[in-house]
This record gives C-alpha cells, structure tokens and sequence, in this order.
C-alpha cells in the first residue's frame, strides 16, 4: 500500500484527531463504501442547532455601539460560556462577518429544551437577537479539535516535509 493511500486508511479510522487540515482534491478523501455510509448513520445521535441572528434592535461592534448593548452582549457570550461549560451548548461559534446571522450553536438538548434556554438568553430578551432551531444528528465522532491538538498536528506535519494532508474537518 502506498503511503497515501495508508494515510487516508488511517484517517478515517481515527477521524478528526489531529486538527485543521488543507482540502487538496476529492482524490485524497478516505474511500467510502455505501455499507460503511449506512453502518455509521446507524450510530448518529440528535443534537440541535441554533441559529442567532441580529435584529434591527442589534448594534454591531464599534464606537457607534451604545454601552448598554455592549454589556449586555458581554452577558450573553457569559452565558453562553457556562451552557458551553455545562455541557449543553456543546459549540458556541460568534459570526461577526456583517451578514445578519451573528452565530451558529449546537447543544446537546432536544429542540423544545433548547427553545427555553434561548427564551432566557439577555440578547433574546432584549431584544437584540432572534433565532432559529433546527433538530439535527451527527456522528459519535464529530467534534472540533482543540488548539492543542491543533499545535501538535501542525509541529507533526512540518516535522515531515512532503506530507499531504487531505482530511476534511
């Protein structure tokens, strides 16, 4: 077996453990066969999505943006932290890139659990934000991999010059 092709069988083995990876071309993804699709859709477990997305109440970052606002949306990346810390807002991703929609969650709660955290959000409250639920399910495996992860994976790879990598994450 080559080495790419032991790479990629390895990979999916042991998926997301290393960290950010470069997409070099659908050629270099792991081979899936349809039984391999349907025994790991077998495994999937619900989570839920949420949506937040600024209202014409939200001010967005900058010296336009009155005190008040700024700290309640300190409160509300507070809180957001301890759902994350408690274990149900499993990833919490701030969007600040202008379009409307100012960040994606998932919690490790069903939907109608969900609904009555965001109800009791400070930014929801006051108005500032909406949202969107949306069930969803995913791997066992999926997660995001941590920074240290991340900074080993990156030492590993320039300690081997040449070494493709062609993970998705």
């Amino acid at each position: 077996m080559n080495d790419e092709a032991e790479a990629s069988k390895e990979r999916s083995r042991r998926p997301h453990e290393e960290g950010p990876v470069t997409y070099t071309g659908d050629a270099a993804l792991p081979a899936v066969t349809g039984e391999m699709l349907r025994d790991a859709l077998q495994l999937t477990r619900p989570y839920t999505v949420c949506i937040l997305k600024a209202t014409p109440a939200y001010q967005p970052p900058g010296p336009a943006r009155e005190g008040w606002v700024a700290d309640l949306i300190w409160e509300h990346g507070k809180r957001n932290y301890a759902l994350y810390l408690a274990g149900l807002m499993r990833i919490v991703c701030p969007i600040g890139d202008g379009s409307g929609t100012t960040g994606v969650s998932i919690f490790d709660a069903d939907p109608d659990e969900v609904g009555r955290i965001m109800r009791q959000d400070p930014g929801v409250k006051a108005g500032l934000f909406s949202y969107e639920i949306h069930a969803t399910q995913t791997f066992p495996e999926s997660t995001l991999a941590s920074a240290v992860a991340a900074t080993v994976s990156n030492e590993r790879s320039d300690a081997r010059p040449g070494r493709r990598r062609a993970r998705v994450g």
